[in-house]
């Protein structure tokens, strides 16, 4: 039986730390190290870098990395699988090929395209990509490439990948597949599963050291332990590898192009310091359509603002936003006024607010200089107190993000060797045929035993947090949100999650956090990982870039989630 795998991960965006790449490479052993880049935004970052110069498209950030990392890489046996390719992933592996020359070094470079699919009906569109799954980073390490570079494969695919091509899987291998899926996901993120973005970071131990990067070692089963080098900062518990977890997922099912994962059927626990083992993970097979993420170009946008000091703040917020609304009228103008400050304040900014005014349009002319001249014009014309945090700049491009869907069949997903071959993955034959309207269903083993939850007894009303860690994000227009019991030790942990799954529904989300109450919220048990995924469609907009809310990628709503008072049985505190 083939060894475990060790995979690493040295980047979650485009623009994480750039040293991560060396830190993984010197701070232990690892055989893969992958480094995912790309996000919805940053597909239209990279289509706005193309229009200035086709030559972009890719991570430049990633080239400087390799630049400094290569040789050590090469030293060292471990290969590079990265999406930094973007929308020009041929343009990257020549560029790896000038650096590599560059530095007297000859690694076998790769590179996997075909994503793009523009050509099939989706004119006006920035960008359009497919998300490939893992078959033909598979390929490409199995001809024995050094570095592979992909253009829009989805996240958990740079490790689907690697794990596939050494343990030799089978298309069909379902629960393996999704086990690396699983162990993709926790990864993809880079330190938000060791101790970033995560709700218990006072639990951290030397936080001031910068957090270490994660890794995974898979085995023959797909099975796999988190974990990251010695001596880093951050940590690895069942609490930092749930809340990756949670984040971004929609369902009890996490769909990829390889497989369809069961997300109920995994299961966490502690193997060590800084160890956290994951297995039990069930798949089934992949869905017959891939899902397509579509950039658009929206129009222009500019954003002003205003401070507002001391009484009448409400009607000075109306009698601005109206003054502004008489000189510009783009196609949308959106307001948003801070809270309300504090009556007889002892200082001058706990007696203030801000007002945020947001215009979009069309045309960069109507959102350009016409507004940041209006705004400005009316410093000593408008409310008492006037003042800006700055002045408007020029309007700034803005983009639409949508999701579709395409047939296997019509994408060719495509493999470029280093020796100059090309060959194709059969995605047809990757997903069984089905009828329109079915599914893949998954058959779970099992959920974990969950208590019944507390019967009527007296309440305390306290912070939703004060047991329950939260991780939130953004899919689209949508926000997801995940809420799961702390593992703290207490004895009330299993009466914990069966209050919290009977909890935990539509309508209790919808008071919980007022501003989802005209929206479609969902709620899915997760019991296995103590909580709930929930996913609010339609609080973002048309997607990050679009937004004007303050918080757009939805960043913070599981802490104003965990802030909220609500009423939680004595007995479980």
């Amino acid at each position: 039986m083939a060894e475990a795998l060790r995979v690493g991960n040295c980047s979650g965006f485009y623009g994480d730390r750039l040293s991560a790449m060396r830190e993984m490479l010197e701070g232990g052993s690892l055989d893969v190290l992958t480094g995912d880049y790309l996000a919805e935004l940053t597909m239209l970052i990279l289509g706005r870098d193309q229009l200035k110069d086709p030559s972009l498209g890719y991570a430049r950030t990633f080239v400087r990395q390799l630049e400094d990392c290569l040789g050590l890489a090469l030293e060292r046996g471990v290969r590079i699988v990265s999406n930094a390719g973007g929308l020009n992933p041929a343009g990257l592996a020549a560029r790896i090929g000038e650096v590599a020359s560059g530095l007297g070094l000859s690694p076998s470079v790769a590179y996997v395209d075909g994503d793009d699919v523009r050509a099939l009906g989706f004119e006006g569109a920035l960008t359009a990509n497919a998300y490939l799954g893992g078959w033909g980073i598979a390929a490409a390490l199995a001809e024995g490439a050094d570095v592979l570079v992909t253009g829009r494969v989805t996240d958990a695919s740079l490790v689907v990948g690697p794990a596939a091509a050494h343990f030799g899987w089978a298309p069909d291998a379902y629960d393996a597949l999704a086990g690396a899926v699983v162990a993709g996901h926790v990864l993809e993120c880079g330190c938000q599963a060791t101790g970033g973005n995560f709700s218990g970071f006072r639990e951290i131990p030397h936080p001031t050291l910068p957090m270490g990067f994660p890794l995974a070692e898979i085995a023959a089963d797909g099975s796999s332990v988190v974990t990251k080098h010695d001596g880093t900062g951050g940590m690895v518990s069942v609490d930092t590898v749930t809340a990756q977890l949670m984040y971004e997922v929609q369902s009890t099912t996490y769909l990829n192009p390889d497989v369809t994962t069961d997300l109920t059927s995994i299961r966490l626990a502690a193997d060590g310091p800084d160890r956290v083992r994951v297995s039990g993970v069930r798949g089934s097979a992949p869905p017959e359509r891939l899902k397509v993420g579509v950039n658009e170009l929206g129009g222009y946008r500019n954003v002003v603002e205003l401070v507002l000091t001391g009484l009448d703040i409400k009607e000075k917020a109306v009698w601005v936003r109206a003054q502004l609304g008489q000189r510009v009228r783009p196609q949308s103008i959106a307001t948003a006024l801070g809270p309300l400050p504090r009556e007889d304040a002892d200082r001058e900014e706990d007696a203030s607010t801000l007002l945020r005014i947001t215009v979009q349009d069309e045309s960069a002319d109507v959102v350009g200089r016409a507004f940041s001249s209006a705004a400005v014009e009316l410093a000593l014309a408008s409310y008492p107190g006037f003042t800006m945090t700055a002045p408007p700049g020029s309007g700034t491009p803005f983009g639409v993000y949508r999701a579709e869907y395409v047939d296997r069949s019509a994408v060719r997903h495509t493999v470029h060797h280093a020796d100059g071959r090309v060959s194709l993955v059969e995605e047809g034959a990757l997903a069984p045929v089905t009828r329109p309207g079915e599914r893949s269903e998954v058959t779970s083993p099992g959920l974990a035993t969950v208590a019944s939850a507390p019967s009527s007894t007296s309440g305390k009303r306290v912070p939703l947090g004060t047991f329950v860690h939260a991780r939130s994000g953004d899919k689209g227009g949508d926000a997801n949100l995940g809420l799961w019991v702390a593992h703290d030790g207490s004895t009330s942990y299993d009466a914990r999650v069966a209050w919290l799954l009977a909890t935990v529904t539509p309508d209790f989300l919808r008071e919980l956090l007022p501003e989802t109450r005209e929206l479609d919220v969902e709620v899915h048990a997760l019991p296995n990982l103590g909580g709930v995924n929930v996913v609010v469609h339609g609080l973002l907009g048309r997607g990050v870039a679009a937004s004007t809310r303050f918080d757009p990628q939805a960043k913070g709503l599981g802490e104003w989630a965990r802030s909220r008072h609500v009423e939680i049985p004595e007995v479980l505190l």
